[in-house]
Formats: C-alpha cells, sequence, structure tokens
C-alpha cells in the first residue's frame, strides 16, 4: 500500500509543480493535463539532480527528487528546453 500511496503523491505533486511553472514560464504552452504531471514530475526530477550535483546530499548515495522551489526551477528548465526544442525543430521546414 505504500507504493501506492507513494504514486499518488508523485502524481499530485508533479501536476502542482507543473501547474505553478506553466503559470511562471511567459507565453503559451499548450499541454494538457497528462503532459502537465509529467513537466512536473519531470522538473523535480531535474531540480534534485541540480541540487545533487550543487553537493546538497540528504541521504549519501541515493538520488531523490527536489524540493517544493528546486522542483520548480527544474520544471521551467524543462519547459524551456522544450519549447526550444520544438522551435529549432520546425524552424527548418518549410511551410
Amino acid at each position: 500500500m505504500a507504493t501506492l500511496g507513494t504514486i499518488i503523491s508523485w502524481i499530485v505533486f508533479g501536476l502542482v509543480i507543473g501547474l505553478i511553472a506553466r503559470m511562471l514560464y511567459p507565453g503559451r504552452q499548450s499541454m494538457g493535463f497528462f503532459a502537465t504531471m509529467l513537466l512536473g514530475i519531470a522538473g523535480s526530477l531535474v531540480g534534485g539532480f541540480i541540487s545533487w550535483a550543487m553537493g546538497f546530499r540528504p541521504e549519501e548515495g541515493a538520488f531523490r527528487g527536489a524540493g517544493w522551489i528546486m522542483s520548480i526551477v527544474g520544471a521551467l528548465i524543462v519547459v524551456w528546453l522544450g519549447l526550444a526544442a520544438s522551435t529549432r525543430g520546425s524552424a527548418g521546414r518549410l511551410t
């Protein structure tokens, strides 16, 4: 039962972080419910990696997701990278 609770908490946390990141990032991002949730989860992992790389290790040897602030920062980075990749991919096409 603890595993199901962990999965549900990651889903809810990812959705909240994704919504906050989308509100903070300027411009329009066309994402649905599921993509926003995945954005928040990916942002938490990116934020966790950034804080781990900066030397913040709550448990030595264990990689964990970040807290609220670093998760939002990570989600903003993910949005920026996603929009940059989609813009770069469509720049070479002839319409």
